[in-house]
């Protein structure tokens, strides 16, 4: 946004540019707004820029390199934030919500719209960003050095970030806010986009950024895209963020991303290591960690999947990265850096991997195969293969960012030399590297290679220098690095050194001869700080067996000559006989001897008091006493040094003591002193007064050495003692007062939080309960006192008094605690206004007076409790009238000042008289606290015009025309004296004046004589002359009260009678006529009534008066009336119209006195169209006639029920309803009027009937009193579909039908999503037809509470449901005794320890059924403990305590408590595996059950051998045996998991196998109707095919097509099939004409299944209705449909016919019921045969009497032959088509388009995706079982197997061991405490039972 002034303007506003005008900067937008933008490459560039641009290398996936792309733009949006630097990536995988998207999301600084459009904008790079184009980066400044180069300009191409989008998905969405803005921006880039503006020929590079408020996702509107309202609506607390969407992701990106997730957020981690931990990396290691700028930055990845736990990440947690390992598994480093030109900088570090014992250090990496594994032979020297292996040294970082595909293999000074250097040719293979480049050096703009960095680096000009403390040294880098090597090597490997050289030798008892020489020889080595030398006894560890032996010599492969460091070489031993008693006691006694004399122990007392306690809790300021410490040896004697008197003054031993404080980042040491042996007492330490800060302390006190202060000697520790204490805050002295929470307002409870310290101002809490005091000038206060609890808060502050206005005054608030030492604080705090309490309504009178029809202002106030003005938020003041109706409402915000003016609409209430009193209450809303305010309000009549009035003079007589009255005048007169008159609501007579003369309109005039106006007199109407002529008349009266008008109609009055004049030949008037030739005159006409008619003399004119003529109902139109008078005659013709209307009629409805049939939810018939007539029944054609519908509340019509108007001929047509009304009877009547007057308007009787096809409810029928056991099968479940009319609905599907169960939770009504779905079962017979069963069921297996619900699948989206049913799931059988829980394997020996021989406490036991659950509640008996040897030899077996054989326990409620110890010196074989057996017995089954076995080791500990080395061996021995349970465990998981994975690619297997066969089969199908398929492309050959047929179909079903018009009867039931001419279709226009004809009598008959249905309908129509029962036809009568015609007969042809004759009932067809049609037809039409014309009709019946008997013949041409021979005459001939009046058989569809296209193709289409689906599902799964962590997972197996072998071995194999262990023979099952409440789809029956390990 942007405020537009008079130096922008012409900057701004240009051509093509969107302008929003806004009131101010901040505005809020109402709506959403777009503004066009242009942005011009085209799109190929952007949509397939991360196809070409992100290759894979060395095996990495590229698709984290694309990701990291996002967030280098996201680490420079937040460079500038102060606080957290929050990167979220999201992706959602969850289908409910949409379709997959990744989400990429900062709180950086955001984009204007401006800066969005040049993202848009191709290879825009911020350094190009200049004139037009605006950015964050405009007139770019180089960021200022740093180390490592960590500045976050990373952000840089302007191409990036639109490749990864592009690489990853189809679709990217920009959302964006900056903090500067109050809007919203967002913009779409999609491919398919681009491409349908290609394709309408748009300009493809514009579109739209859409600007909305925060949180505002009404434009997401795509199914597709659920999931942005979620993200959307995390906006509202965000100041800035900016967002990227990416959608349509490729499915192998998803599939990486899913199946990897560990390998690529560690890749991730990796490139961003240095910017997650800072310049030092993660050193995990370091106790202390310096606190680096870099721990704000938070990248978090987190996924979602349906159904599945989010899986989350923090970058920062992961710590296994590359960098990461590189940093810890390093004993030192080498930095460097290297100048090269153009101001390019290099930083680079080498680190150091020493090999530690026995294997290198230097960490594997996964983009590299490990070093090679050696070959197991044992005839072969194998050497140590390079710690690096073949990676190069450096990796290389640019602007602290990995660029993953540039590596440095290394540089002249640090690559392995040619001759041995300093360091051993090895240690060149443990240094890794990483470079760390400024922006100097170039990198493609995928950031995935540097373009010129080695060559730089490599340059002869190039400088290198080391970095040592921080600092640059000029030296040679080659010599300086050989020195660093040489020092690393000998400092940090921890290998082998070869002392005391003995000479260099050849080897001939190697095979090998090329390994024979050279080897040197040496006499001592020295390896992990231990000795060994020549002659010296030593045994072998880790062998089988273990040799004892004397060392004779050291070997040493190479040529050497002095002492050498090595990693590895052969001992030469000399065997001697394994008795290691003689060994271990000429040792043990030398070195007892100089143990009992070294220092062993402190003794510290503490002479002057305050003594320290270990644990000791003291507070700040508390002195520590005196220190007085002896060092004791073993035997209690003091000492000030080393034995033995070789040591002299250097072996003197001092105490030095530390006082170091604890804390999570570091241990400071702040307190060091050493002590010298003193002359009172040996060791002294003062007293220590300072410590006062806060934490946890360790005291501590440690022997070390004279002069070297070494605290260990001969590798042994020396003496220690260690005092922890914490120190905690004092008593309160002092306090602060805290953050207090604003506003502080009138009335309104606040706390105080006081912050209280001690003396050294640590915060403290109180010790006694105080109360404070409160004082603020001008204020009333209240408190609560501040009671003993951790924080200090003064709670429920009420303040009171005057603050004068709405943004609140000032007070000085002063606080006083009593009893401290500084006990006073004064604040300044600023009081409003509290809460709305009270309303003041001005004017303060109680009784208003306002004139009717106007507007009443208030002035309102809120105040508070106090009397204040107050506000807030939603503060609207309400006011409603009471007294009258339709009075107006007043309402008014008064949230900004607390006041305001209250007016609203005027006031009005019709008809007032007189004075009216009326009452205004006045409320606040939302604010129940504020009472009502209520005035009494005197409603005066108003003195503005309130009515009009028209008189009318007859006479002497005024009569007054009311509004819309029809005035009657003679035609051709004037209306004149129309007298105009207004009054008031007073009914006060208002004079017209001059001025509301102006204000005074008329209709039939255009100008108005003012002077007669303002006499009372209105212009003179003319009467019409016409019948059709209606002179409409309206007066009307405007001013700016009122608006009235008065409106009268004036009609002619027709001539009711004629003049009758008698004239000359020549015209003239004859005068001598008398009354007596009224005789000789006579009237006629047709249709004339004579009854009324009058003839009589006017002497006056001398002529004839004619009265009373009128004619008969008769048709309308002219009429001629002849006059004859003697032998003269006169014609006038007359046109006869319609009179008024008088009623309604319908069209085209007959028979409207019976009720007209319908079904529930369907279609009447026909439209209702109904006509205007008069009282003769006339059509009137009177317009704009209002016609109504009446109905009952219980009728729903369909279109809902709308007013209608007539048109011009007075007809209106209400159009088509559907009816849905309960079963019966329900009336319609219209209703209308005419000139006030109600015409006679029919009622329709609508009868509404069941509909039989449509599905109610669900009848669900079974066994409801068996219980249901676990795992036991349910009983059969009957189901069956109602109709509304209670029918059960047949035909229907049984795919369409399911039955779910489920676990029931909280709520039996919703279904949870993980419901077991089941089929019905097959029919068995066909009296099952209308039934579903489901049969067999299995009940679940686990106990509980489970819901049963059957659904019927009406159509694709709803559902019927039957009633839940509630089963309950118990036990079964008990089979078994298990556990709670798998308890592991007892390792017990016989000694007098009770815990050692404790073989199992507080064990339960329960009994479980088949599918463990618990059961036998109402079970007693015991349970009996014994043990077995699995060698049923060995008779030795241990006895439990009390030297007893067995052991018995209650078994109560299906459970037993088990407690047992061995016997102390319990007989036993040592090292021995032996079964714990617990044998349950009960007397109430007869069916013995399944013991529970335990197996444990015992140990035979007698008295002789209860040494140290047998305590060790228990406690080795249970080790072993915990890790043989744990890997149990793990390998029965593991092949648990492969054997279900094995199982589920057979499944998919079989899946293909079906789908391959299902389609081979359409396919040859679809070539039997000549349809080929191609080899490719097939699904679109289909599509095309299926269109083509479809667009056919289409063209015939627009075709002209013989329909049959009679109306069928409602099928209100299911046994009735409907009128026989519905029944058959048949598609030959002239057979249809002859058959129909033939059938006329039946056609209309309606055809029933049972008698009961026709008898319904006989009843229903009152006998009217004729119908057929088909359960009353003998059908042994009926013909046999296969039988040939009478000319063939045994298969041989009696005469060769003419005129194709074919029986008529082969020509029909049949939609529906073809059995019950046939059934109907065989009966109608017999054997009646069709042919050509009547000659060959008679033909072929001549020839037939000749053999058998002919029946009826009917020709093409309408002709009939009767069986009995007879023809001719009109009722053996058929008239045309249109004479049948729609009773003809219907024609049919063309059934082999249908069939071909719906059935055939559809399928096949089907079968082709389901065979690709399940095809791509197989590979997917199959390359699922290959991917390294399945591969990694067999191998974690294989060694578990090998060290579960291994395991075994040690605990058979012990050299204690008499016997070798054998296998435990217990096999006892698996306890499986699943918690799946269902059966899985395909479970068998017939399960194999599990092992219980």
């Amino acid at each position: 946004r942007k405020e537009i002034t008079e130096d922008n303007f012409r900057e701004l506003v240009q051509d093509g540019v969107t302008l929003y005008v806004l009131q101010s900067v901040d505005q809020m937008l109402l709506s959403a707004t777009k503004e066009r933008i242009d942005f011009l490459p085209h799109y190929d560039t952007l949509v397939k820029s991360g196809m070409y641009e992100y290759y894979a290398s060395e095996g990495q996936n590229p698709l984290p390199f694309a990701l990291a792309e996002l967030i280098d733009n996201s680490l420079s949006a937040t460079s500038q934030n102060t606080g957290i630097r929050s990167i979220q990536i999201k992706l959602l995988f969850d289908d409910s919500q949409g379709k997959p998207a990744v989400a990429v999301i900062d709180n950086g600084s955001g984009m204007t719209s401006k800066q969005l459009n040049n993202w848009a904008v191709y290879r825009l790079s911020k350094f190009t960003r200049q004139g037009d184009f605006e950015s964050d980066h405009s007139g770019y400044v180089r960021p200022l050095p740093v180390p490592r180069s960590l500045n976050s300009d990373i952000s840089y191409f302007g191409v990036g970030g639109k490749q990864a989008v592009f690489f990853v998905g189809q679709s990217a969405r920009m959302i964006s806010k900056p903090a500067t803005s109050q809007d919203v921006h967002e913009l779409v880039l999609s491919k398919e986009d681009f491409e349908k503006k290609e394709k309408n020929k748009e300009a493809i590079y514009t579109g739209f950024i859409q600007n909305r408020k925060p949180s505002d996702s009404t434009h997401i509107t795509n199914d597709d895209e659920r999931f942005l309202h979620n993200l959307i609506s995390e906006e509202r607390d965000k100041k800035s963020f900016t967002a990227v969407v990416i959608t349509g992701v490729q499915p192998d990106h998803m599939q990486y991303l899913k199946n990897n997730f560990h390998l690529w957020t560690r890749q991730l981690a990796h490139i961003y290591h240095y910017y997650i931990h800072g310049p030092k990396g993660n050193e995990t290691n370091v106790v202390t960690k310096e606190i680096s700028p870099f721990n704000n930055i938070d990248i978090q990845i987190s996924m979602f999947e349906k159904g599945k736990v989010p899986k989350i990440v923090n970058l920062r947690e992961i710590k296994d990265d590359m960098q990461t390992l590189y940093i810890n598994t390093a004993a030192d480093s080498f930095e460097f850096k290297a100048h090269v030109e153009e101001e390019g900088i290099v930083e680079g570090i080498i680190r150091y991997h020493p090999f530690l014992y026995d294997k290198e250090t230097y960490p594997d990496d996964p983009s590299f195969p490990s070093r090679l594994s050696d070959d197991d032979d044992d005839d072969c020297f194998i050497v140590e293969k390079g710690a690096r292996g073949k990676r190069p040294i450096f990796e290389c970082f640019w602007n602290g960012r990995l660029i993953p595909y540039t590596t440095v293999e290394d540089f002249d000074w640090c690559a392995p030399p040619k001759k041995r250097g300093l360091a051993p040719m090895e240690c060149y293979n443990r240094i890794s590297g990483a470079l760390f480049t400024n922006d100097k050096f170039q990198v493609s703009t995928n950031k995935l290679t540097f373009m010129d960095l080695e060559l730089k680096l490599k340059d002869k000009n190039t400088l290198f220098t080391r970095i040592f403390n921080g600092q640059e040294q000029r030296m040679k880098i080659d010599r300086e690095f050989a020195l660093w090597l040489k020092d690393c090597h000998e400092k940090y490997d921890k290998q082998i050194k070869f002392t005391v050289f003995k000479g260099i030798t050849v080897r001939p008892d190697i095979p090998s001869k090329r390994m024979q020489s050279p080897w040197t020889m040496y006499a001592a080595i020295e390896w992990d700080g231990k000795t060994y030398k020549t002659g010296q006894l030593v045994k072998s560890v880790k062998t089988h067996p273990i040799l004892y032996g004397s060392i004779e010599k050291f070997y040493l492969y190479g040529d050497h000559d002095g002492d050498i460091f090595a990693t590895g070489g052969e001992v030469q031993i000399a065997l001697v006989r394994t008795n290691t008693e003689g060994i271990h006691t000429a040792r043990n006694v030398h070195l007892f001897f100089i143990f009992i004399r070294l220092p062993d122990r402190l003794s510290v007392t503490w002479p002057e008091g305050d003594e320290l306690l270990p644990n000791d809790t003291r507070f700040a300021g508390t002195p520590i006493g005196a220190l007085r410490i002896e060092i004791l040896n073993k035997k209690g004697e003091a000492m000030q040094k080393l034995p033995g008197t070789s040591h002299g003054g250097s072996k003197k031993l001092l105490v030095e003591l530390k006082v170091i404080l604890h804390s999570p980042t570091e241990n400071k040491e702040i307190i060091s002193h050493i002590s010298q042996h003193g002359g009172k007492w040996p060791y002294w330490f003062k007293k220590m007064e300072n410590l006062q800060k806060l934490g946890n302390y360790s005291l501590k006190l440690q022997v070390v050495l004279n002069e070297s202060n070494a605290d260990t000697y001969a590798g042994r520790p020396l003496p220690s003692k260690v005092f922890k204490f914490t120190i905690v805050e004092g008593k309160p002295d002092k306090f602060l007062v805290g953050l207090l929470e604003l506003p502080f307002r009138i009335g309104v409870p606040f706390s105080i939080p006081l912050e209280l310290q001690d003396e050294f101002g640590h915060a403290t809490h109180l010790t006694n309960r105080i109360r404070p005091i409160l004082e603020a000038s001008g204020l009333t206060l209240k408190h609560e006192d501040i009671p003993v609890a951790a924080k200090c808060v003064i709670k429920g502050v009420i303040a009171r008094g005057c603050v004068n206005s709405c943004q609140g005054k000032n007070f000085n608030l002063k606080i006083t605690l009593p009893g401290l030492k500084e006990d006073t604080q004064v604040i300044k705090i600023r009081l409003q206004p509290g809460p709305p309490r009270q309303l003041k309504v001005k004017p303060d009178s109680e009784i208003l007076k306002i004139e009717n029809g106007t507007a009443f202002p208030f002035q309102v106030e809120v105040l508070d409790e106090s009397g204040n003005i107050t506000a807030q938020p939603e503060l609207i003041v309400h006011c409603k009238f009471l007294g009258a109706s339709d009075l107006p409402v007043y309402s008014v915000d008064c949230s900004n000042g607390g006041t305001n003016i209250l007016t609203g609409p005027v006031i009005h209430v019709q008809n007032i008289k007189k004075d009216q009193i009326l009452k205004a209450r006045f409320e606040v809303l939302n604010c129940k606290d504020v009472l009502p305010v209520e005035k009494i309000i005197k409603l005066l009549p108003s003195s503005h015009v309130a009515r009009l009035q028209v008189l009318s003079m007859n006479g002497q007589k005024a009569l007054q025309i009311k509004h819309q009255d029809e005035v009657s005048c003679v035609a051709g007169q004037v209306m004149n004296k129309l007298i105009f008159q207004m009054y008031d609501e007073a009914e006060r007579e208002i004079p017209i004046t001059a001025a509301a003369a102006e204000k005074i309109k008329v209709n039939w005039t255009p100008q108005i004589d003012r002077e007669l106006l303002m006499q009372g007199l209105l212009p003179d109407v003319k009467v019409p002359t016409s019948v059709k002529d209606v002179r409409y008349c309206l007066i009307t009266y405007l001013d700016e009260h009122v608006s009235l008008e008065s409106a009268f109609t004036v009609r002619f009055v027709p001539l009711i009678y004629f003049y009758v004049m008698i004239t000359d030949q020549f015209g003239n008037q004859v005068q001598t006529m008398t009354s007596a030739c009224v005789n000789s005159l006579g009237v006629s006409g047709p249709g004339l009534d004579k009854s009324n008619l009058k003839i009589t003399w006017q002497e006056s004119t001398q002529t004839i008066k004619v009265k009373g003529i009128r004619y008969k109902p008769c048709l309308l139109g002219n009429k001629e009336l002849c006059f004859a008078w003697r032998e003269f005659s006169d014609f006038i013709r007359v046109n006869l119209v319609a009179g008024s209307p008088a009623k309604l009629q319908f069209v085209d409805w007959p028979e409207l006195e019976k009720p007209v049939a319908v079904i529930n939810g369907r279609e009447l018939q026909r439209p209702l169209i109904v006509q205007l007539c008069d009282q003769w029944g006339n059509p009137t054609p009177e317009p704009n006639v209002k016609i109504s519908l009446i109905k009952s509340n219980s009728l729903k019509l369909v279109p809902s029920n709308q007013q209608h108007r007539t048109d011009d001929t007075g007809r209106a047509n209400l159009g088509v309803f559907t009816i849905h009304a309960p079963r019966g009877e329900h009336i319609l009547q219209l209703k209308a009027s005419h000139n006030k007057s109600v015409l006679d308007c029919l009622v329709i009787t609508i009868n509404v009937l069941p509909d039989p096809e449509k599905p109610v409810r669900l009848n669900v029928k079974y066994d409801k009193s068996p219980s249901f056991p676990a795992g036991g099968t349910f009983p059969d479940f009957m189901v069956s579909v109602l109709s509304e009319d209670d029918t059960i609905i047949k035909n229907i599907n049984p795919a369409r039908i399911s039955m779910k169960m489920w676990g029931a939770q909280n709520s039996r009504i919703r279904t949870p999503i993980d419901v077991t779905t089941f089929s019905c079962s097959k029919v068995k017979d066909d009296k099952e037809d209308s039934f579903f069963f489901f049969r067999d069921k299995m009940v679940p297996e686990r106990v509980g509470t489970y819901v049963i619900q059957f659904t019927f699948a009406m159509d694709k989206t709803n559902m019927l449901n039957s009633e839940q049913i509630i089963v309950e799931v118990v036990p079964n059988d008990p089979v078994r005794l298990l556990p709670d829980s798998l308890p592991a394997t007892p390792a017990v020996s016989n000694v007098r320890a009770l815990t050692s021989r404790t073989l199992v406490k507080d064990l339960y036991l329960h009994l479980m059924d088949e599918y463990n659950n618990h059961t036998g509640l109402d079970l007693v008996g015991r349970v009996i403990a014994k043990i077995k040897s699995p060698n049923e030899e060995d008779i030795e077996l241990p006895q439990f305590q009390g030297k007893v054989n067995t052991v018995e326990f209650p078994l109560e409620c299906g459970s037993a408590e088990i407690n047992l110890v061995l016997a102390e010196d319990s007989p036993g074989r040592d090292s021995t595996e032996y079964i714990l057996v617990f044998e349950p017995h009960l007397p109430a089954l007869k069916k013995p059950l399944e013991p529970y076995c335990l197996s444990f080791m015992f140990y035979n500990e007698s008295a002789i051998f209860r040494s140290i080395i047998y305590f060790k061996k228990q406690q080795l021995m249970a080790a072993l045996t915990r890790e043989k349970d744990q890997l149990s465990k793990s390998i029965d998981l593991y092949k648990k998991m492969f054997d279900t994975t094995n199982q589920l690619v057979a499944e998919m297997k079989c899946q293909v196998k079906e789908a391959e066969a299902r389609e081979a089969v359409l396919k040859n199908e679809l070539k039997k109707h000549q349809i080929e398929l191609p080899q490719t492309n097939i699904l679109q050959y289909v599509d095309s095919l299926i269109k083509k047929k479809m667009l056919e179909q289409e063209g015939v079903m627009k075709q002209p097509r013989r329909t049959c018009t009679l109306p069928n009867y409602p099928k209100g039931n299911q046994d009735i099939l409907g009128k026989i001419a519905h029944l058959a279709q048949i598609e030959d226009n002239e057979a249809a004409k002859v058959i129909s004809w033939h059938l006329a009598s039946d056609m209309d008959c309606v055809v029933t299944l049972t008698t009961e249905a026709a008898r319904s309908i006989f009843d229903e129509t009152q006998g009217r209705q004729q119908v057929l029962p088909l359960d009353s036809i003998y059908k042994k009568t009926l013909p046999d449909w296969s039988r040939p015609l009478p000319h063939l007969k045994n298969g041989r042809t009696f005469f060769r016919p003419i005129g194709n004759p074919v029986f008529a009932r082969d020509l029909l067809t049949f939609p529906d019921n073809i059995e019950y049609c046939q059934t109907v037809f065989g009966m109608l039409l017999g054997d009646t045969i069709i042919i050509d014309n009547l000659d060959a009709a008679n033909h072929y019946r001549k020839e037939v009497v000749k053999i058998t008997h002919c029946p009826t013949l009917l020709t093409r041409e309408g002709d009939r032959i009767r069986s009995n021979g007879k023809f001719g005459g009109l009722q053996n001939k058929a008239p045309p088509m249109d004479k049948l009046r729609g009773m003809v058989f219907g024609a049919p569809i063309l059934q082999c388009l249908l069939s071909v296209c719906s059935n055939l193709l559809q399928q096949y289409r089907a079968a082709v995706i389901k065979l690709e689906n399940v095809n791509k599902d197989l590979d997917l799964h199959l390359q699922s079982l290959n991917t390294p962590e399945m591969q990694k997972k067999k191998q974690e197996l294989a060694e578990q197997e090998k060290s579960l072998k291994i395991v075994k071995q040690k605990l058979g194999m012990t050299p204690a061991l008499s016997d070798k262990g054998a296998e435990s023979l217990l096999q006892p099952t698996m306890l499986d405490m699943s918690d799946t409440p269902i059966p899985p789809k395909r479970m068998r029956r017939d399960t194999v039972k599990k092992l219980y390990r």
